[in-house]
């Protein structure tokens, strides 16, 4: 399904604008290749925060690791009170309180989290629902396993997620949305129950695709997230977690991520569909050490192959890190996704257009609305465009170039500026890796 919105010069440049005509360039071709004027933007580190990348904390307030993303989890049983009853006031607290921190959030609803209580709603479990206790993972009795394939249940869980889309798809409040629901942690399996010289707790095929299509059928806009790359889910829109991330990414046995990517046949999936995780809690507080105090992959080709957006990395912001390791781990974090740089501009009497390159591993997730305002003399902005412009299809290592008229700007001096808009009121600004960047307004690229 279709997705839809969600620097510093040495000098800065003066455009005289005395005509502007009404009629639109392609949002991108090589006019502006062929023709004169082009005049370099100067580069600059890349932003030690961005949106919807880097490490991301428990839902807190920190200020140790610089990040635009919280996550958290929510049993089932927090807002599904009946059959078709709903209370959002436990999902409304947590979104709500992110967003006044600037945040977008990212999270998963569970059934059955090991070491907590159940996340069955009661009324399922008042129909007869099958449950098994175990004590793996350090439960010792207080979650238990439900029957996947209960018909109560299977409709339950189409009604909940139905109910999810219409509610939150494209609340610009929430990030991404990872699927959950199914298995220990919302996390798409029961090992070591999974059929191998055990009884098999998982879901069966028929019920996962139920999931997987409910999804797909809810959300059209919010980019969605499951555990495990298949067959099964390579035709969905959404894209996968690592949760296991630097330690069975890489490829070998056959069930690391990346060979279930191969197999799957989803390893360019990471350009339509975000790929992110958690980096795996043993590692995260030895990783950054110099040398490493702990045996995990290498990180930044588990980067490079996954080609990963964010990364939970809770350590980094308790107890955080401290001295070389908190430069690497924020060395680490900035390499994940996107990282866009305007390379050069040319501003014309009708418009203007600008070279635009990532330097990252993955495409920006969304298409936020991109901006070029028109700021006067006195500092304020004269008029504003929206473009056609699509961040989505700036892919690495594949530079575009970008056009738009601009019709209606007063005669005058201005100072040409562009953003992407992030619909989240007080939301993180997306800042480009330049050194105009927010030299004329703050949230603008000086052009």
């Amino acid at each position: 399904m279709a997705h839809s919105p969600y620097t510093r010069p040495a000098r800065m440049a003066v455009l005289t604008v005395l005509t502007a005509a009404a009629t639109a360039l392609p949002a991108t071709g090589s006019i502006a290749a062929a023709q004169p004027g082009w005049r370099p933007l100067a580069a600059a580190a890349a932003p030690d925060a961005n949106p919807l990348k880097g490490f991301i904390p428990y839902a807190g307030a920190y200020s140790t690791f610089p990040h635009s993303m919280e996550w958290f989890y929510l049993p089932l049983n927090a807002v599904m009170t009946g059959p078709h009853r709903f209370d959002w006031r436990a999902l409304e607290e947590q979104l709500d309180a992110i967003a006044a921190r600037g945040h977008q959030a990212a999270f998963r609803f569970y059934l059955d989290y090991p070491g907590k209580p159940s996340g069955i709603p009661r009324f399922l479990l008042d129909q007869g629902l099958l449950t098994r206790p175990y004590d793996d993972f350090g439960n010792n009795g207080q979650s238990v396993s439900p029957d996947y394939d209960d018909p109560n249940l299977a409709a339950a869980l189409d009604r909940f997620i139905a109910a999810l889309g219409r509610r939150y798809d494209g609340d610009p409040r929430v990030g991404f949305v990872q699927l959950g629901l199914l298995g220990f942690w919302g996390e798409w399996h029961t090992w070591p129950h999974n059929g191998d010289g055990t009884e098999d707790w998982f879901a069966s095929k028929a019920q996962q695709l139920r999931v997987l299509n409910a999804y797909d059928e809810a959300f059209d806009e919010t980019r969605l997230m499951v555990r495990y790359p298949s067959a099964d889910n390579k035709a969905h829109d959404l894209g996968y977690h690592d949760d296991s991330f630097a330690y069975s990414t890489l490829p070998g046995p056959g069930w690391h991520f990346m060979d279930l990517m191969e197999q799957a046949g989803t390893t360019g999936k990471w350009k339509t569909n975000t790929v992110a995780g958690e980096l795996r809690p043993e590692l995260q507080g030895c990783m950054f050490d110099t040398p490493p105090g702990c045996a995990g992959e290498d990180f930044a080709t588990s980067v490079a192959q996954t080609h990963a957006t964010w990364l939970l990395n809770h350590y980094a912001f308790s107890p955080g890190y401290t001295g070389a390791a908190y430069g690497k781990a924020l060395a680490a974090a900035k390499s994940l996704g996107y990282q866009l740089r305007v390379t050069a501009v040319k501003a014309e009497r009708r418009g203007i257009a600008v070279r635009i390159q990532n330097d990252g591993v993955a495409p920006f997730p969304y298409d936020w609305p991109v901006q070029v305002a028109a700021v006067g003399r006195d500092g304020r902005i004269a008029r504003t465009w929206t473009t056609s412009w699509r961040l989505t299809q700036i892919m690495p290592g594949e530079p575009a170039e970008l056009a738009a008229r601009l019709p209606g700007l007063p005669k005058g001096d201005h100072t040409l500026v562009m953003r992407a808009v992030n619909p989240l009121r007080n939301g993180v600004p997306l800042r480009f890796a330049n050194a105009g960047q927010d030299t004329t307004l703050p949230g603008w690229l000086t052009l």
